[in-house]
């Protein structure tokens, strides 16, 4: 069975808000948690397990950006347990950020298990070193604490913005009682939407 990964609220001091977006209002199911906070990355979330890859939008559609992602599920899909899956960013295309030092083009920041229960987040890291694949960048860990969070420094011109999370695990039902964003003002994939557009790869780090 294939899941659409769920649409994170935003944090109710991101300026990225759109209409039909989620915000917040009340942040207590955060008091009391230790969270993480990564690095939002601009690119194409998708889904990886045994039997191949898709996007969030369940599209079958293939599209070259997406050819670089279905070859890595066809080399370690084999690992992943029957009912699982990993979900992360698919960094091949640019969008409306170009970066050009890239660990991969997929960063894994997600494992759901056969009872659609998201794991922790060391156990997030511990499959992402399995499977050989970079998380995204950690920009904060520790107890919920708004006033550290606001701190972060985001560079709207590299930086979309960051995601925060409880490094416990969660269900699938209570996705939003587990995960905020932040997104940088006036973020839009692209004037004309980038999969319309002539496909311009993101840049590797030289190794």
């Amino acid at each position: 069975m294939r899941y659409k990964y769920p649409s994170t609220p935003h944090l109710p001091w991101s300026p990225g808000v759109t209409s039909g977006d989620v915000s917040l209002t009340d942040m207590a199911h955060f008091r009391g948690q230790e969270v993480v906070v990564l690095e939002k990355l601009d690119g194409e979330n998708c889904t990886i397990d045994r039997l191949g890859s898709h996007p969030r939008s369940l599209d079958p559609r293939p599209h070259p950006s997406r050819d670089w992602v279905k070859a890595l599920a066809g080399r370690v899909g084999y690992l992943i347990p029957e009912g699982w899956r990993v979900c992360g960013e698919n960094m091949y295309a640019q969008h409306s950020i170009a970066y050009n030092d890239l660990e991969s083009y997929f960063y894994l920041f997600s494992v759901w298990n056969e009872r659609n229960a998201a794991l922790s987040w060391d156990e997030t890291v511990m499959w992402a070193e399995e499977l050989g694949v970079p998380t995204p960048q950690v920009l904060y860990r520790g107890p919920w604490d708004p006033a550290a969070i606001r701190a972060i420094q985001v560079d709207p011109d590299v930086m979309e913005g960051y995601v925060v999370r409880t490094t416990s695990g969660f269900a699938f039902a209570d996705f939003d009682q587990h995960l905020a964003k932040w997104v940088r003002p006036g973020h839009v994939q692209t004037d004309q939407h980038w999969m319309h557009q002539a496909v311009v790869p993101n840049g590797l780090r030289r190794q």
